[in-house]
């Protein structure tokens, strides 16, 4: 269980990890957010409690906390690949690129600090044109939406010299004026199903959709991208950095489950391959972008071991 945009992926390897071990019965992998999932992963008891959980953002401190204050203690971190958070609208629609500063005054609920009356993209900056702001994206519950904050509310909001003097003394008082989105039907959340969103796209040209790069890629028959910053997501620019929503992909399980119940290990193992998810690998077919080598090697090690990880690396 767990995030939207890692659910693909695990789906794939479930489905060659049943084809290789017919033995253990088929894993049952869920869609229900990166946020909601690990909640169950650390809360859940009992034999029916999920063993693994996908997320599309690294586990929070206070996850981890939750997860030992649980009994959860022995916890495995692999991180399968690389995603970007991709920004796209209908074929239809109008072409014009953003800057990450554009994108925070656009949705944020109180643009640094002062009041949001943004109505059309031309209000936030007269380069671009009349067209109105409405944007399609992930709830508050999603590791996407965690994403689309760090990597573009943030990062726009620290375009102002003011909003980096207020992080370094006030760190709480930053998020919010940085984080919060705005609330009057310029942003709306279009759920855990990105599939969902892409729907609402095709039908609405004006709209722009937040979501998973394999998901655009999916669909490049009805999207086109919006550049960020001038570039394209593709799996070039992620795999190298230049896209500004670049960002890995994990996946947690239990160690003790892993230790203890048939077929875990195997599982983990199956995940951790060339094939599976190496350069020219199952999962580059369906979207994903191979970390590089080093990153791929360090967490092979760690999913074939059952390695706890260290929570200082959080």
């Amino acid at each position: 269980m767990g995030s939207s945009t890692v659910y693909p992926f695990t789906t794939a390897v479930a489905e060659q990890f049943s084809l290789r071990f017919l033995k253990f019965p088929a894993p049952i992998v869920e869609s229900t957010g990166t946020g909601g999932g690990i909640k169950l992963f650390c809360e859940a008891k009992g034999p029916n409690a999920p063993d693994m959980v996908n997320a599309s953002r690294r586990m929070k401190p206070s996850e981890y906390a939750l997860c030992r204050a649980n009994g959860v203690t022995e916890i495995i971190e692999v991180q399968v690949g690389l995603d970007g958070l991709a920004l796209a609208r209908s074929r239809r629609g109008p072409d014009f690129g953003l800057s990450e500063r554009d994108i925070y005054l656009a949705l944020a609920a109180r643009p640094f600090g002062r009041p949001q009356t943004a109505r059309t993209w031309r209000d936030v900056n007269p380069a671009l044109p009349d067209v109105r702001i409405e944007v399609i994206g992930p709830p508050p519950t999603s590791g996407t939406r965690d994403s689309f904050n760090e990597m573009f509310m943030e990062d726009g909001c620290l375009t102002e010299p003011a909003m980096k003097a207020l992080k370094a003394r006030d760190e709480r008082r930053f998020k919010e004026i940085c984080t919060a989105i705005r609330e009057d039907g310029r942003f709306v959340e279009g759920g855990e199903n990105d599939n969902l969103i892409v729907m609402k796209l095709t039908q609405n040209p004006v709209a722009i959709g937040v979501f998973g790069f394999s998901y655009f890629d999916d669909h490049l028959d009805k999207l086109k991208a919006v550049k960020v910053n001038g570039v394209e997501p593709s799996f070039a620019t992620i795999a190298d950095g230049r896209y500004p929503g670049a960002r890995p992909l994990y996946i947690y399980a239990r160690a003790d489950r892993a230790r203890m119940k048939p077929g875990i290990r195997e599982f983990l193992a199956t995940y951790a391959t060339e094939a599976v998810w190496g350069p020219g690998g199952l999962l580059e077919e369906r979207g994903l972008t191979p970390a590089p080598t080093p990153v791929r090697a360090a967490f092979a090690a760690r999913a074939r071991g059952l390695v706890p990880m260290n929570p200082a690396e959080l």
